[in-house]
């Protein structure tokens, strides 16, 4: 029987812009850039820093402005919405940045910090807020004592697991978590990643999941984009992407990945040492990757590939899928040792 997924976050062809200097031309932040959100599934987007993740994330939020494409909630389009009007959207979409520091005003009490997002959608009755806040701090993990205390009395982990309970104060139906869990400890961040899990199928969460961590994306999204330079790479179901990468930027996000087998790790390191110069010349009328590519040829160079479907679900803008593959072996195999806890 065939899974029914309804979209309730749909990015289509978005192009973001920034001018560098006041009469320089637009530097492309998003090229193109269409994801789409399943009602209770998450979906990453992955990549390193400059590949325009949070810039999408900002998008989606209203925080910068849209030169062409559509970003739809709920099969509404919120591209270019008043601010009156994005107030409104507070119910349905909320976000989790990489610093709780910068959601929680140090000089508000905790309690005063999660009444704001319900204050800002009209709630007034002070006895529905006691209740809603004793509610997600239970739901987090804390104990509902925390109302009156301070950001600066808990610890890194607690202060996220507190911004998370303001985001989730509106009941939004979309949570946009922008690297956040990239600030904390490995052995915090396992604990704020199961909590997100939990509260997905707790409130039937939908997420998008920003990160530069292969590692982490694989184990909590169930679909993935590959961002680089603001143009998709590759996207699919997350436990094929991981298993074998239709393009040679995934493979070098799984490369650079730490495994525990110190023999593994270095043969690893080698093989993305060979991908980690990206010092040659633009290939800005190609695929953007080439110029680190080993496996690019003339043509990578000279145009643009296109997003091409596969027949596995996938789609991959590379000229010389699956070629590349048997290129670069079996011995580089770029599969992740941990395969636990995935979604």
């Amino acid at each position: 029987m065939t899974e029914t997924r309804i979209p309730v976050l749909d990015v289509r062809n978005v192009r973001v812009g920034f001018r560098r200097r006041r009469r320089a031309p637009l530097f492309w932040a998003l090229d193109d850039v269409s994801l789409t959100v399943h009602r209770g599934r998450t979906m990453g987007l992955v990549g390193e820093s400059g590949s325009g993740k949070s810039t999408l994330a900002r998008a989606v939020l209203g925080l910068v402005p849209v030169q062409s494409g559509t970003v739809e909630l709920l099969h509404r389009d919120i591209t270019h919405l008043k601010p009156t009007q994005r107030r409104a959207l507070g119910r349905s979409l909320q976000a989790v940045f990489q610093d709780p520091n910068s959601s929680l005003n140090p000089s508000y009490t905790v309690g005063r910090s999660l009444a704001e997002p319900l204050r800002a959608q009209g709630v007034r009755e002070g006895k529905e807020i006691d209740r809603r806040t004793t509610v997600m701090l239970e739901d987090v993990g804390l104990d509902p004592a925390a109302v009156g205390r301070f950001p600066r009395q808990f610890s890194g982990g607690q202060r996220q697991r507190i911004s998370i309970a303001r985001a989730l104060m509106t009941s939004p139906e979309v949570v946009i978590c922008d690297e956040a869990v990239s600030a904390l400890d490995l052995s915090v961040q396992a604990q704020i990643l199961n909590l997100l899990s939990d509260l997905q199928d707790e409130h039937g969460l939908s997420y998008l999941f920003i990160s530069h961590d292969m590692s982490v994306v694989r184990h909590v999204c169930h679909d993935l984009t590959v961002l680089y330079r603001g143009q998709v790479m590759e996207a699919g179901p997350t436990s094929l992407v991981a298993r074998e990468p239709a393009h040679p930027y995934t493979r070098s996000l799984l490369l650079a990945a730490p495994v525990a087998d110190p023999t593994v790790q270095r043969r690893r390191r080698a093989d993305a040492a060979e991908q980690a110069d990206g010092s040659g010349p633009s290939a800005s009328a190609g695929c953007p990757f080439a110029p680190r590519c080993p496996f690019a040829r003339e043509q990578c160079w000279e145009t643009r590939p296109s997003l091409r479907p596969l027949t596995d679900g996938r789609v991959v803008a590379c000229h010389r899928y699956p070629e590349w593959q048997q290129e670069a072996g079996t011995d580089s195999s770029p599969v992740l040792m941990n395969t636990s806890g995935g979604p």
